[in-house]
């Protein structure tokens, strides 16, 4: 197969790239395309067929269940088993924007979708290629990252071909995304409602609209994980202790080190540094730097695409300081850890 590329504006779409793409997503097709998050890669979510490409193109584990993208608040309830009054609140609030709201799942709901568990994460998308690709299709749209299992998550359409170039049908090339973590997602089928993957709305601001929610615990032992383990699969994507990593090992550390990226470094090891602020006085001869800002939002936007570029940069080891530990850094320390492989950061 040779993937398509299509040239689109970020903010005012060409109508002919949106109808080409719609067009592959009806037939059953895959198109990656830029979110207000990063690229995801999508198909019609009530296509099982279409739903199981998906899978197929990103290696992706069978328990990892998909986002279903839809056009506005009413189509996605329209998806929806339940639909909460907490789910209203929400989505009045936040849609369109980087949430997902897990809800019980219907019948019309492919059980690939979910990866057979109960209940189905539903967003309503703000970036302007993505509302006009789901206007134009007619269509909700599962759309995980647009990158291979367990790879960095692309923020460039770069990012988007080296991983899945040949393996779908077309890419709506939107230049960089903006946002650069992936959506936050929230249990609403529990109370409280629950977090199960930090992202760019934080736990602060869900409860600034709906009061008291809790953070999920992987290892908690709650009813609705319990429920989630008997169905077989994850109620949400990004749930696994490795996933958002790089192919190059990578080591999280608390504060910069420049000790231990010299000590590193003077053992033979070629190794790249992911600085908290100015670090380039301090950075060993021979380390690939890249200095990172204070700022969460900047931090989270610029991100994947620093890990992309020292994973290319043939290292044998990645190290990061860790933003701070706050309510505004948390959905970054959780990628940080998973793409180091465990909870604590350390391979």
């Amino acid at each position: 197969m040779k993937t398509e590329r299509i040239t689109v504006d970020a903010v005012h779409p060409d109508a002919a790239g949106i109808a080409r793409a719609a067009d592959v997503i009806r037939r059953g097709g895959l198109v990656a395309f830029p979110t207000e998050t990063v690229y995801g890669l999508g198909g019609d979510a009530l296509d099982a067929a279409a739903v199981l490409r998906i899978f197929e193109a990103k290696g992706r584990p069978s328990g990892n269940p998909i986002i279903v993208h839809s056009a506005d608040a009413d189509a996605a309830r329209a998806l929806a088993g339940e639909w909460p009054r907490v789910a209203d609140r929400l989505a009045d609030h936040f849609w369109p924007g980087p949430l997902t709201l897990v809800v019980w799942k219907p019948a019309t709901i492919p059980d690939a979708v979910t990866a057979g568990g109960p209940t189905v994460g539903l967003r309503v998308p703000s970036h302007a290629v993505a509302a006009a690709l789901l206007r134009e299709s007619g269509r909700p749209i599962a759309a995980p990252s647009a990158n291979r299992a367990m790879h960095l998550s692309p923020t460039l359409p770069e990012h988007v071909l080296k991983d899945l170039d040949g393996r779908i049908d077309l890419l709506l090339d939107g230049g960089p995304t903006m946002g650069g973590i992936e959506s936050t997602v929230v249990d609403v089928t529990v109370t409280p409602p629950q977090v199960l993957r930090p992202g760019p709305v934080s736990r602060a601001m869900l409860e600034d609209v709906i009061g008291r929610v809790e953070l999920h615990r992987r290892h908690g032992g709650s009813d609705a994980d319990a429920l989630s383990s008997a169905a077989g699969a994850n109620r949400a994507p990004g749930m696994t202790e490795r996933h958002y990593a790089p192919q190059t090992p990578l080591v999280c550390v608390e504060q910069d080190d420049a000790a231990m990226v010299g000590g590193l470094a003077s053992a033979g090891r070629r190794v790249g540094w992911l600085a908290l602020g100015a670090a380039r006085h301090s950075c060993p001869a021979g380390a690939s730097l890249i200095e990172m800002p204070a700022d969460a939002g900047e931090y989270g936007r610029r991100l994947y695409a620093a890990l992309h570029a020292l994973d290319s940069a043939g290292l044998d080891v990645i190290v990061v300081a860790m933003p701070p530990e706050s309510d505004a850094f948390h959905a970054i320390r959780d990628r940080l850890r998973r793409a180091a492989g465990s909870p604590s950061g350390h391979p």
